[in-house]
């Protein structure tokens, strides 16, 4: 079969859609069988063009995605106190304090995370950070390993 030919008249388009709280949407109807909701999570990620979508080993489709693509759910931290995350994709990162900013709108705290994606640190995640906070003349900052990390104030955190 040709395969031009199979993909004539079909599209990567969807109606998934992911609200800016982690819920997961198609039709307006919710997804919320965790397995599905934590596949959707582990599969988002940017298409050529730089649209969001849902992408396996399989195949890809375009999604619809309110706010960060990715959540920090929690924290942990290596021998030496330096952060690293545990992702709503599953997946464990060291936070690189360089990524840091916070919203303008929402207060939030975010990083980048995966090379591109943006991350959102859920309240619980947030709270966790408290030992690493310290404010100074140049303001309030993050520190571990030596260094200090001053998260700007940013109109649009996800980028």
């Amino acid at each position: 079969m040709d395969p031009t030919a199979f993909l004539q008249g079909r599209s990567r388009e969807t109606t998934i859609v992911r609200d800016a709280q982690g819920r997961w949407f198609q039709d307006g109807i919710a997804l919320s069988h965790p397995n599905l909701a934590r596949s959707f999570d582990r599969w988002i990620a940017r298409a050529e063009d730089g649209r969001y979508c849902l992408k396996n080993e399989i195949n890809w489709a375009y999604i619809t995605l309110e706010g960060a693509p990715v959540f920090v759910r929690s924290l942990g931290f290596d021998e030496h106190g330096a952060p690293w995350l545990l992702l709503s994709n599953d997946r464990r990162e060291e936070l690189d304090g360089n990524t840091l900013r916070q919203g303008v709108a929402d207060q939030a705290l975010y990083c980048t995370v995966s090379g591109n994606l943006t991350a959102r640190f859920d309240s619980s995640a947030a709270t966790q950070l408290e030992g690493l906070l310290g404010e100074d003349e140049q303001g309030v900052y993050l520190a571990w390993s030596g260094q200090k990390f001053y998260p700007p104030m940013v109109s649009d955190p996800i980028r």
